[in-house]
């Protein structure tokens, strides 16, 4: 039998402990940053949109004085940054970082979980730990972002479906951060209309919400800035990892309206017909990683923090082959688009090559959607040639053999 002490180290590895230890680390070291106002870029944005919901002015002005950067999101996000706006800076980075570490704990075990794999504490703290050498998810800390929690309530309401109120996260999350509305058009393409409509009522009160606190601003971010790509920084921008920063970055200018929708149109609907054939198999976390790949695709501008969604796929692709995770980890610990020059506007001078390179996210991406378009192809042609071949066994006994 196992010593007493020895019975609790174990129990502690067993359990959330570790997680806990991990999500402290963070947490503590955000705070001693956030005390020396470096970094967290966003955070700071966040809180000042906070104060200005408090005094009564539209959050996107005046800017953040610290780093001089507007509000881009929707009105009813600033609502939801008011309670950082109430604490003191180095507060808001501790409780903003442990949270975010927290969410990205949380997404591995609902992963882990839902592929029927167990999700012990000590793995899923090695894990949690381990992704922070992947740019997005770094980046998603070191500029105190939202994705992370963005990314774990579509999990929890697209992997359980039949959850009462599924489909209310994802509402406030559409709310908060417009693209998490792809998912909504999953849930219709799967039939699951009542999760989706759940969804839409949600974020159509968020959006009342904005107008009942600042109409104008409301009104201005719905009509004049929701179109404009560059109202959130330069689309070229080699991390801006879509297909319309690819294509600016190809076409030394932005492309026209019709240009980049011939492009991102097409790859986004068949991206999510692909989803929709696993989901119908039964595979809804491949399904959600493909559909979260569709949107970081399709939108305008999908900085690579964006793409903290590295992380799910990658416990997904690790299931089914190992040397195929280990490359797309690679590609986003290498963050090949940083080795070129980039930042005011060099990223026009690359070359075919170069353009390859600086577009990995990109197009390791789109590798994967087509990985799983083949095989749910292949695994669909099998499945009815092994029905096929069911129904003349059952047909033909008399023969004396089968075919």
């Amino acid at each position: 039998m196992l010593a007493p002490a020895r019975l609790t180290s174990v129990r502690l590895l067993a359990g959330p402990a570790p997680v806990a230890a991990v999500v402290v680390v963070a947490a503590v070291a955000a705070a001693v940053l956030g005390s020396l106002r470096g970094g967290l870029t966003d955070l700071h944005v966040y809180q000042a949109a906070g104060r200005a919901v408090l005094d009564g002015q539209p959050a996107t002005a005046p800017r953040d004085p610290v780093t001089g950067l507007a509000f881009t999101y929707p009105p009813f996000a600033a609502l939801v940054m008011v309670p950082l706006a109430l604490v003191p800076w180095w507060l808001a980075a501790l409780v903003w970082t442990g949270a975010s570490t927290a969410a990205l704990a949380a997404a591995v075990v609902l992963v882990r979980r839902t592929a029927g794999r167990p999700a012990p504490g000590w793995l899923v703290a090695a894990v949690t730990a381990g992704a922070v050498a992947l740019e997005p998810v770094w980046q998603n800390l070191a500029f105190g972002q939202v994705n992370a929690l963005v990314m774990v309530a579509v999990l929890l309401d697209l992997l359980r479906p039949d959850r009462r109120g599924s489909g209310v996260l994802l509402g406030v999350v559409a709310g908060v951060k417009l693209t998490p509305l792809v998912f909504v058009v999953l849930l219709v393409m799967v039939g699951r209309r009542a999760t989706a409509r759940r969804a839409l009522v949600t974020f159509a009160s968020t959006v009342a919400a904005g107008f009942l606190v600042g109409p104008g601003w409301a009104a201005s971010y719905w009509v004049d800035g929701l179109v404009d790509a560059g109202r959130i920084g330069p689309p070229a921008l080699a991390h801006n990892q879509s297909v319309y920063g690819a294509l600016t970055r190809l076409l030394d200018g932005r492309p026209g309206l019709l240009v980049w929708l011939a492009v991102a149109v097409p790859l986004a609907v068949g991206i999510l017909v692909v989803a929709r054939g696993w989901w119908r198999r039964g595979d809804l976390l491949l399904a959600t990683c493909l559909t979260a790949l569709a949107g970081l695709v399709a939108s305008p501008v999908s900085w690579s923090h964006h793409w903290v969604w590295a992380v799910p796929v990658a416990l997904v692709a690790w299931e089914r082959s190992r040397w195929a995770a280990v490359a797309w980890l690679a590609v986003f610990v290498g963050r090949p688009m940083l080795w070129l020059p980039w930042g005011q506007r060099r990223e026009y001078a690359w070359n075919p090559g170069e353009q390859v390179v600086g577009n990995a996210y990109l197009l390791v991406g789109l590798a994967f959607c087509a990985w799983a378009a083949v095989t749910l192809v292949r695994r669909t042609a099998y499945a009815v040639g092994e029905s096929a071949r069911g129904r003349v066994r059952f047909r033909m006994p008399h023969r004396g053999r089968t075919l």
